[in-house]
């Protein structure tokens, strides 16, 4: 899996508002309570796990698995840098929510089949695995020309994948989350430079810095657009 490090690193998404609307969302198509057991598998910097733990009072820290160690991390969580295939295999814990948030189209369509077949044996009975990635039908997000071509090509592979995650579960319900966001385009092109989205990883230097000069051209001082994601809601 592909490192992301700023990913969630001073963008929307570790904006308190952000976290709040999103576990606001989550704990909808949840119960949970002080004593839940919750792991998030590319867990980023925990702020989201950080934000559950202070609304529900959890007993039981929750548990982020990430191949990147930040050092700005939550100090309210059980952090493991490790795969997490190679975790949820030998972990004897079971979980009330496992989260898979914006990382399951990092993995191969294998590794994500065996990945979910083992987290729903680590379901407790009313446990649920949530898996939130963009919305492959709806997708807002600002980009320039050969950032918007490698983004419909991620998301349509992306929308396979989601089809044949379902064909393996029987009992599986979909929802949306929507966020509206509203940035200054220069803090956007410096998430840009930073490759905060996993299709421009690949990017070289010179295929970046064309693609600066587009969204300066294109795009006036704020941006506002919807971040969707669709969640797919797994029950034992």
């Amino acid at each position: 899996m592909a490192p992301l490090k700023n990913w969630d690193n001073k963008t929307w998404l570790s904006s308190k508002k952000y976290i709040n609307s999103f576990n606001r969302f989550l704990l909808k198509q949840i119960k949970l309570n002080k004593n839940s057991r919750i792991l998030d598998i590319g867990c980023g910097r925990g702020k989201i796990l950080d934000d559950l733990s202070n609304k529900l009072k959890l007993l039981n820290k929750p548990i982020g698995l990430d191949i990147e160690n930040h050092k700005d991390k939550s100090k309210k969580i059980i952090f493991k840098k490790i795969d997490a295939l190679s975790y949820v295999s030998k972990t004897t814990i079971t979980f009330d929510l496992i989260l898979i948030k914006q990382t399951i189209h990092l993995l191969k369509k294998k590794q994500a089949i065996k990945l979910l077949s083992i987290c729903k044996n680590k379901l407790n009975p009313n446990g649920k695995i949530i898996i939130l990635s963009l919305d492959p039908n709806k997708n807002e997000i600002p980009t320039f020309q050969l950032m918007n071509k490698k983004l419909n090509i991620s998301l349509k592979k992306d929308e396979k994948l989601f089809n044949l995650i379902l064909k393996n579960q029987n009992k599986f319900v979909i929802k949306k989350f929507t966020f509206d966001v509203k940035i200054s385009k220069k803090k956007y092109l410096h998430m840009i430079k930073k490759r905060y989205i996993s299709t421009l990883l690949n990017f070289n230097d010179k295929q970046l810095e064309n693609g600066l000069n587009e969204i300066k051209k294109d795009y006036g001082k704020v941006l506002k657009f919807k971040d969707r994601l669709i969640t797919f809601i797994i029950k034992k």
